[in-house]
């Protein structure tokens, strides 16, 4: 059986301050000796139970982890270096009921899903993803740690995510200047305020944990999806509200290049408990759907 390890979802962007994945792809564990060749590396910086760390994580082929950590949370965050490698994630392989579900772990093989243990750094981002492009979130969330996360521990060059006390100090008129809407920065400091409440649900399974996190104002479905599904791995978390997702799964499965959530939902029920699992594994195989039109006009708020 070969298997892949999804490592990029836990950067936001290639211009994550926060995480940096370099990863060389195609290589199967079974046929991969005990000098085989770096896989991944993984660096990261965040806020943990006991204070602010950075881990750097070098993956060889075999499955090796070599494992180098900085700061009060390093050590919590070596301890899950496997974790966030997808190398000790609940995983079960993919049993194909669509060709091209067939065809996709074909080519990308049994996809694993990392997890991060980090609920409140994964809640930011998302909260960043609401109503807007991707490419605005990103460049968002980067301005953001930038600007309002501290420097993290160690040599590696990375931000934290920013402090809950330092989001709620963050004036209205600097969340404008850096895009960011009354609506998204609300919903921000509920989540700084609740930090607490929201770093608890790594103790939850995930359904439990999407369910706990839609109990705050401003956390939807899509919301909690995209935040769960990094932080605990979760092979269910399908994105539902999401404009490209039901694309995808309409395209890949029906040949239909637009579909709907409800659509979705029906096609994905053959694969309970993986569905997210599934898309992500059409996504690397290339299965999105075409576009048409011209594309989504920017608005920029810092402008207005």
């Amino acid at each position: 059986m070969r298997h892949a390890y999804d490592f990029t979802l836990l950067r936001n962007g290639s211009r994550d301050p926060t995480t940096r994945v370099f990863v060389a792809f195609a290589i199967e564990r079974a046929a991969c000796s005990a000098t085989s060749p770096l896989m991944a590396r993984i660096q990261r910086a965040s806020l943990t139970p006991d204070g602010p760390g950075s881990v750097s994580i070098d993956v060889s082929g075999d499955g090796t982890h070599a494992v180098t950590a900085w700061g009060p949370g390093g050590s919590w965050l070596a301890a899950r270096a496997e974790r966030l490698s997808a190398h000790t994630t609940p995983f079960s392989p993919i049993f194909a009921r669509h060709e091209a579900v067939r065809r996709a772990v074909r080519e990308v093989g049994h996809l694993h899903l990392p997890a991060s243990d980090t609920p409140y750094h994964e809640v930011l981002p998302a909260i960043l993803g609401q109503r807007i492009t991707a490419s605005q979130a990103l460049r968002q969330w980067a301005l953001l740690c930038d600007r309002y996360g501290d420097v993290a521990p160690g040599p590696l060059g990375l931000r934290l995510p920013p402090a809950p006390e330092r989001l709620l100090a963050v004036p209205s008129w600097d969340f404008h200047r850096l895009g960011i809407e009354e609506q998204r920065a609300k919903t921000l400091r509920t989540a700084a305020r609740h930090a607490p409440y929201i770093d608890r649900t790594r103790d939850l399974d995930p359904s439990a944990a999407r369910t706990a996190l839609m109990k705050l104002p401003g956390i939807g479905v899509w919301t909690a999806a995209v935040s769960v599904g990094v932080s605990h791995g979760d092979a269910d978390a399908v994105p539902f509200g999401d404009f490209h997702v039901k694309n995808t799964v309409s395209w890949a499965l029906h040949g239909r290049p637009r579909g709907t959530d409800e659509e979705m939902d029906q096609s994905l029920a053959a694969y309970p408990l993986q569905r997210w699992q599934v898309v992500r594994t059409l996504e690397r195989a290339g299965f999105g759907a075409p576009r048409f039109g011209p594309g989504r006009r920017l608005l920029d708020v810092a402008r207005l």
